[in-house]
C-alpha cells in the first residue's frame, strides 16, 4: 500500500494499528512513499516507540503503555521517494534489515541486505549517509566521525567483512576486517570495543590508529558461539550483557566473564531475528521467522506478553526507541 504525502490515509484494513496525517518529509513525489513524520499523538507520555523493518519500508510504531489504544504508525521512510539518493542507491533498500536509533532517536541507522547502508535523520527523512555493503546486516556509529557495517555472506561478493565507512563521505570505505556471515555489530564505549558477530563466533576489535586518516580493526579476542548461525546482537540496556541469537537458541553474554548462558526468557526460541528491551518499561520486544521464511508478520512481547499480528508485513527486526 503506497501513502501519499500531506494527504490523509486511511487506516489498514486489518484495524490492528492506525496510520496518522503524514505531514511531509523527504518527498519525492506526492505518489511516492517517503520518511513521513507525523503529528505527536496526544497519548504521547503514555506511548514507546517501536522502529520496524524486513521490507522496503521502515516505520515507527508508538505502543500505548495501558493497551487501550491500537498501535499507531508515527513515522515512515522508504528510499523510493528520497532525492537524497541516487536511483542507483534505491533498489539496494529493497529488504531492509536493521533499524536502530541513533543519537536518542533523532536518527535511525537503516541496513539492507540488498547492499543498502543509510543513515537518515528522523525529523525530515533526509540521508545524512549512504553507502554499499553487500548483504548488509546491521551497523553501529563509532567515535570519529565513522560507521562499522557486518556485512555477511554473498558469494562472488565482498561481504563477510566488517566494513568502517566515513559518515563525512558517501560510500567511503576506510578499512576492513574479515567477519564471515556478519549479522552483528555493537560499539562498547565503556570497554573501547568494537563487538562483531559472525556466523560462528562473537569477535573483539580494538580501533587503530583511530585518529589518522588510515585507521584500521585491531582483533582482540574471539569467543564460540554455542550455536551455530549467529543473527543478533544487541545491548542489554543497563547492564554488561549482549544478547545473542542463535539459528536454534537465544543467549546473553557476559562482557566481562566472556560467557553465555541461556537467555531468560528466550533460551529455546529458535529462528529469532531480533531482540530488543525497553529498560524503561522491562517490556521485550522479538522477532521470530514464520514458517519457511526468514520474515514474520508478528511481533512478540513479554512483560507483559502480547502478540501484533501486522498481516502482509515482512518483518526482520523490531528495536525499541530507547538508545
Amino acid at each position: 500500500m503506497r501513502h501519499q504525502i500531506g494527504r490523509p490515509v486511511v487506516p489498514l484494513a486489518t484495524g490492528l494499528f492506525v496510520i496518522s496525517f503524514l505531514l511531509g518529509g523527504c518527498s519525492g513525489g506526492a505518489d511516492k512513499k517517503s520518511a513521513s513524520p507525523v503529528a505527536e499523538p496526544p497519548s504521547a507520555a503514555r506511548t514507546d516507540e517501536l522502529i520496524l523493518c524486513g521490507w522496503d519500508e521502515v516505520f515507527i510504531l508508538g505502543i500505548d503503555r495501558t493497551g487501550q489504544r491500537p498501535p499507531e504508525k508515527v513515522w515512515s521512510w522508504t528510499a523510493e521517494g528520497c532525492p537524497d539518493l541516487p536511483d542507483s542507491m534505491k533498489p539496494r533498500f529493497s529488504t531492509t534489515d536493521e533499524c536502530k536509533p541513533v543519537e536518542g532517536g533523532a536518527k535511525v541507522l537503516i541496513t539492507s541486505s540488498s547492499d543498502g547502508v543509510a543513515l537518515v535523520e528522523r525529523s525530515s527523512g533526509r540521508v545524512l549517509f549512504y553507502g554499499t555493503a553487500h548483504n548488509a546486516h546491521s551497523a553501529e556509529p563509532l567515535p570519529g566521525r565513522r560507521l562499522a557495517v557486518a556485512a555477511s555472506h554473498r558469494p562472488g561478493g565482498s561481504g563477510d567483512r566488517l566494513i568502517v565507512f566515513d559518515l563525512d563521505t558517501h560510500g567511503k570505505e576506510l578499512t576492513s576486517a574479515e567477519l564471515p556471515w556478519g549479522h552483528g555489530v555493537v560499539w562498547d564505549e565503556d570497554r573501547q570495543v568494537l563487538w562483531a558477530l559472525s556466523g560462528k563466533d562473537l569477535r573483539e576489535f580494538r580501533l587503530r590508529d583511530w585518529d589518522t586518516g588510515s585507521p584500521g580493526l585491531e582483533p582482540a579476542g574471539r569467543t564460540d558461539l554455542p550455536g551455530d548461525g549467529g543473527h543478533d546482537l544487541q545491548p542489554v540496556p543497563g547492564t554488561g550483557l549482549l544478547a545473542v541469537s542463535t539459528d536454534r537458541h537465544c543467549w546473553l553474554f557476559d562482557r566481562e566473564s566472556r560467557r553465555f548462558t541461556p537467555h531468560p526468557d528466550l533460551a529455546d526460541q529458535a529462528r529469532v531475528k531480533s531482540i530488543s528491551l525497553d529498560r524503561s518499561t522491562g517490556r521485550l520486544a522479538w522477532v521470530q521467522a514464520e514458517g519457511d521464511d526468514w520474515w514474520a508478520e508478528r511481533v512478540h512481547f513479554l512483560h507483559p506478553g502480547h502478540t501484533l499480528h501486522l498481516p502482509g508485513q515482512h518483518l526482520y527486526k523490531a528495536r525499541w526507541n530507547v538508545r
